[in-house]
């Protein structure tokens, strides 16, 4: 009897596609795979295939010599890529092979990398069945039942594998030949391999040059006048002098003694009303950006416990999507998504007032054009304990969850008043908001509020009084306050996603950054890995919610200049051909003979490094002997070709992570860090934070140490960081090590095993 193959992106999915299909399934007994019937159940880890190292086309090519750029394979060979992925990728090309198995349904992913995923696999198999696509938006038992009575023709996902294929390749082709370019031409300078690649490097471009805004930045002083008024002692308010933001001190001084005492007049007083739309619908840079702001998460960090909810809780569709509405044929499911999540107490007022509409609003929800593999993220129709999740997958499905229910509730209707208070002739103004219908705030718990409060611009935070134009007041008080110009503000990971949506241009409103989406930096899938690629190479390191350019990252950047390398524009407007060879508007093969021809300018501009010179962070005073400490390939030491020093060093890397000069400085001051340090990595790859200390041990060398009680144990075993992972390879994710050329922006060169040579 003939059987059907079903090839899942991981195994937990696989299992859960088992439940949903008629059949009797067992695990086979090497626990590669389900066995029923009718269906077979198999599944990759993420990837278990990937593209070739180059010297698995040529042995010299292990050897790094520029002389060999650019490497640009005419075909590019696949390998596992590592030894763990053998076994599981022999048992997946035996059931693709076997004589039983006559239809192949792919069930990894529906998006890019999952496509790519199975293609891979396929290709690798070496076999030429008929294969069908499995679509999901949903993990829940109905949805993968419907999905496999409407299974899309193979066929039908060319134009996607093309994309993917495009996208991998390119960032092979860029990643590998800039990465070992720079580190050739740079291995006097920076230790280990410079990495570079199509979507990292220009968004590290962004984070260094605002850390180069940032320090270039020069304080100037400015004033303000402000004034505290009063028709009676039971209706008071502060006012700000109206003539600019910023005035000279001497103006400020004037303006202060010509006020002192005098009466005043409000001259003016406007009332007026604005309306505020609900949020658009989350997709998943736009949740990823919120959970930054609200709760501090990292990227990853909101994607895991998305990706969670998604695939064990059954409880949010699809997470890793590009759209921000629903597809019209959602229409008739509205409103028993929102029965089912009201059920539960915290969301019952909300739910209740969707499913009472008779009409719902749909302007900003329902548009087909803007829906392509994926709707917008929303709760499921699936039954779902809020009790058995983690905090995380709590928080994240709340946000998930108001948001839904938020967009069907009408406009908040605010009440705006714009006050002048004329003293001699001087002109202050207070402005105050009231919220008077709260409309989809309500679901956030907002209600109308009595009084007014003033907006920020009035220094202060007292209730806005009733007042009246004409009306006298009293000057109790006046003066003016020196302030600063502040520099840029460093990014967060919100603020980053949100220029990285947009290739760096500074865009708040949501319905123009949806017109900008297409033209990003990466895709919603793969940002969070491009970030924390950046952290992991040194580039960039967390500092509270700020990302802060490190030293290297900086002179990396700097050393690049303008090449189109570092250009968000460019990024995005390969990001957007990607999208229209999906759509068939553009071709494979032009698309990746201008990525060749890219990289091979590339090279020929990285050539002009040679023999550029990079200035070593010099961190001050050596702590024992007064030498400066001088940042080497290695480490930080007092140690020079032409004096020795006294032997004080202190080694870049500790526990998997590079040490930034501002941590090494901040040891040398103080023989201890005040905050923990994040980043370490155990040998059970979970990574953890800790405080550190420099002291010296008893054969006179100097060592940072961990300084926290775990760390004097016997045996230590730090506390892993905060759930931080995804689970599952995600679009655009690394493979894990191995002989595969890959990461998460094909910049996935391994370090040279030997010295790069010219």
């Amino acid at each position: 009897m003939s059987k059907t193959l079903v090839i899942a992106e991981k195994p937990s999915v696989g299992r859960d596609l088992a439940t949903a299909l008629p059949d009797d399934f067992k695990q086979s007994g090497d626990k590669t795979h389900l066995d029923g019937d009718r269906y077979v159940i198999t599944w990759a880890v993420g990837h278990l295939v990937g593209l070739a190292a180059p010297d698995e086309y040529d042995p010299k090519l292990k050897r790094w010599r520029f002389a060999d750029l650019p490497i640009v394979p005419e075909h590019f060979k696949l390998v596992p890529v590592d030894e763990r992925s053998k076994k599981q990728l022999q048992a997946v090309h035996r059931l693709m092979r076997s004589d039983e198995v006559d239809l192949i349904v792919n069930a990894c992913d529906a998006g890019r990398e999952g496509e790519l995923i199975f293609a891979y696999l396929y290709e690798t198999a070496g076999i030429a069945k008929p294969v069908k696509r499995l679509w999901l938006n949903s993990m829940t038992r109905k949805a993968i039942q419907e999905a496999f009575e409407h299974l899309r023709e193979g066929s039908e996902m060319e134009r996607l594998e093309a994309a993917a294929r495009s996208r991998s390749e390119a960032d092979w082709v860029v990643g590998m030949n800039a990465t070992r370019a720079a580190s050739i031409r740079l291995r006097a300078a920076f230790d280990g391999a410079v990495s570079l690649g199509r979507v990292q490097t220009p968004t590290l471009a962004l984070v260094a040059r605002r850390e180069e805004e940032i320090r270039a930045f020069v304080p100037e002083p400015y004033w303000l006048v402000e004034a505290e008024f009063e028709a009676d002692p039971q209706r008071a308010y502060r006012g700000r002098y109206l003539g600019g933001k910023r005035i000279a001190e001497e103006l400020a001084a004037r303006i202060v003694e010509e006020c002192r005492d005098k009466p005043g007049e409000i001259t003016s007083l406007e009332k007026k009303e604005e309306r505020e739309r609900p949020q658009l619908l989350y997709d998943l840079t736009s949740l990823q950006r919120h959970a930054n702001t609200l709760f501090g998460f990292s990227a990853r960090r909101t994607l895991g416990a998305a990706q969670r909810l998604y695939e064990e809780h059954k409880a949010i569709t699809y997470p890793r999507t590009s759209s921000r509405f629903l597809p019209s044929d959602q229409i008739p499911e509205i409103k028993p998504i929102a029965g089912l999540v009201g059920r539960n107490s915290a969301y019952s007022k909300a739910a209740e007032y969707v499913r009472s509409l008779d009409r719902l609003p749909l302007g900003r929800v329902v548009n087909d054009k803007k829906v392509a593999d994926h709707h917008a993220l929303i709760p499921t129709r699936s039954e779902h304990d809020l009790d058995r999740m983690g905090s995380d997958e709590r928080k994240v499905y709340d946000l998930v969850a108001k948001r839904f229910l938020a967009i069907f509730h009408p406009d908040a209707v605010f009440e705006r008043t714009r006050v002048e208070t004329t003293v001699t002739e001087h002109v202050f103004r207070t402005s105050g908001r009231r919220l008077i219908e709260a409309g989809w705030k309500s679901v956030y718990g907002e209600e109308a509020q009595p009084a007014e409060r003033p907006d920020d611009d009035t220094g202060g935070d007292q209730l806005l009084p009733q007042l009246e134009q004409g009306e006298a007041v009293k000057t109790l008080s006046v003066e003016s306050l020196r302030k600063e110009t502040q520099p840029p503000r460093r990014y967060t990971e919100a603020s980053l996603l949100a220029a990285m949506e947009t290739a760096g241009k500074d865009i708040e409103e949501a319905d123009l950054r949806e017109a900008m989406k297409d033209s990003g930096i990466g895709t919603p899938a793969t940002r969070a890995a491009i970030i924390e690629r950046l952290i992991d190479v040194g580039y960039i390191e967390r500092d509270g919610r700020a990302l802060v350019a490190t030293d290297k990252g900086i002179q990396v950047v700097r050393l690049l200049g303008s090449h189109p390398l570092t250009s968000p524009e460019l990024t995005g407007d390969w990001e957007r051909r990607l999208g229209l060879i999906e759509q068939g508007e553009d071709s494979r093969p032009a698309f990746m003979s201008d990525i060749t021809h890219f990289t091979e300018k590339t090279v020929q501009e990285l050539d002009k490094l040679k023999d550029v010179k990079i200035e070593r962070a010099n961190l001050g005073p050596c702590p024992i002997c007064g030498r400066d400490v001088i940042e080497n390939r290695k480490g930080y030491s007092c140690w020079t070709k032409d004096d020795p020093g006294c032997g004080f060093v202190i080694w870049k890397r500790k526990a998997g992570k590079i040490l930034p000069v501002s941590v090494v400085r901040e040891l040398m001051a103080n023989f201890k860090t005040e905050k923990p340090v994040t980043g370490f990595r155990g040998r059970s790859g979970r990574t953890f934070k800790a405080k550190l200390k420099l002291e010296q041990g008893d054969d006179g060398k100097w060592r940072v140490e961990f300084d926290e009680d775990w760390a004097r144990e016997p045996r230590p075993r730090p506390p892993a960081e905060e759930e931080d992972g995804a689970s599952g390879s995600g679009e655009g994710a690394a493979p894990a090590g191995g002989r595969a050329a890959a990461s998460a922006d094909g910049a996935g060169a391994a370090e040279p095993e030997k010295q790069p040579a010219s």
